[in-house]
């Protein structure tokens, strides 16, 4: 049996207070995050969903993505991480196709309306929860409770529900082939293995911190930094929205230790003013930078590492591999316009469930995952 949600729980039981999220003013230990996903897991099972049921998730890079991901996967249940800027016709397509029993959504830009409309458009999502920008905030849509009035009373204690490795465990919209988005259904072995080759990858420790500032709800950020960092009990500070003078701030002030991004983050960061207090304070922490997404320029990561101190390596990875695929090695000089040699357990850990003819390069490894092609 394994389940994604282990990552979480593993740390919660054995460093219960270890710092997990930060997101001023909230500073929440692993214990607390394990206790709100179990309140999540008692939610989704007293409103009758099932084992392998989908549930929907469209919510910033903030706490609650974490809490309401890895409640769901306690539950049993697949996540769906849906794109927040979605309007409310893509969003029932969403809904529709990955056949969405529940849905969890933060009004942000896009307002409650969008998701009440979304969920009118698909009569098997019965369920809609609004993540308000507070916590204290009432749901402003009759009829439909908030977050926090939903758990209110629930216990924080759940056992979670046994899943086999090979039960899908994420399904991740993709819009690499022509036509309609389509879902990419990850299992628990391909989800675990992958964030346990980000550990092997990037020489993760325990004491790193992680500035989440690539959206949750996309490969990147999900696994190579949020599962990445939960299965080794480091610490992820969430930003939702990506603002050079702000990140350049939050990795000063957080000490961060591994910064993810794209090529333009990258850019911007060296285009943001920086005073020497605040640049010393990054470069005496800062030890890894990973780029993915498109490649980045070699004057660009030449840069980056004359002013912040630290090589940028760079990777390639795609929903359908969990992401990463290929990575760079870590303490040798990256070579531009390369994006490394095939990660540890990339031949099996991103191979579909839904055929019936076992992995031909399924290795001694990771060969009890399940994975068939």
């Amino acid at each position: 049996m394994l389940n994604l949600a282990s990552l979480l729980e593993h740390t919660a039981r054995h460093q219960p207070d270890r710092e997990a999220l930060v997101q001023e003013p909230l500073r929440l230990t692993y214990a607390e995050v394990d206790a709100a996903a179990n309140q999540v897991a008692r939610l989704l099972v007293d409103r009758g969903v099932r084992p392998g049921d989908r549930v929907a998730l469209s919510c910033p890079s903030r706490v609650e993505f974490a809490q309401i991901y890895y409640g769901i996967l306690k539950a049993g249940a697949v996540v769906v991480p849906l794109n927040v800027m979605l309007r409310p016709r893509e969003l029932a397509y969403h809904l529709a196709d990955s056949g969405a029993r529940v849905l969890f959504f933060n009004p942000g830009a896009a307002g409650a309306a969008a998701a009440a409309e979304a969920v009118a458009q698909t009569p098997h999502c019965e369920h809609l929860f609004l993540i308000t920008d507070h916590p204290a905030e009432a749901s402003p849509l009759a009829g439909v409770p908030s977050l926090t009035e939903a758990l209110a009373k629930l216990p924080d204690t759940f056992e979670s529900v046994g899943t086999r490795e090979s039960d899908t465990a994420v399904i991740l919209y993709t819009s690499g082939t022509t036509g309609q988005p389509k879902g990419a259904e990850l299992t628990h072995c391909n989800m675990v293995l992958n964030a346990l080759t980000c550990h092997r990858t990037i020489d993760a420790r325990p004491d790193d911190v992680h500035l989440a500032v690539l959206p949750l709800f996309h490969s990147f950020g999900q696994s190579v930094q949020m599962n990445a960092a939960f299965g080794i009990g480091a610490r992820l500070v969430p930003a939702p929205r990506f603002d050079a003078d702000d990140v350049l701030r939050t990795l000063a002030d957080e000490s961060v230790t591994v910064f993810a991004g794209v090529p333009t983050m990258y850019w911007k960061l060296l285009g943001a003013s920086v005073d020497d207090r605040t640049r010393e304070a990054i470069t005496a922490r800062l030890r890894m930078a990973v780029s993915g997404g498109a490649a980045l320029p070699a004057e660009i990561g030449a840069r980056f590492r004359e002013v912040f101190g630290v090589d940028v390596y760079e990777g390639y990875g795609l929903s359908e591999t969990s992401p990463m695929a290929t990575f760079q090695t870590p303490g040798r000089p990256p070579k531009p316009g390369s994006v490394g040699g095939p990660v540890w357990g990339g031949w099996n850990c991103g191979w579909s469930t839904r055929r019936a003819t076992p992995c031909p390069r399924a290795s001694p490894v990771n060969s009890r995952c399940g994975a068939t092609t």
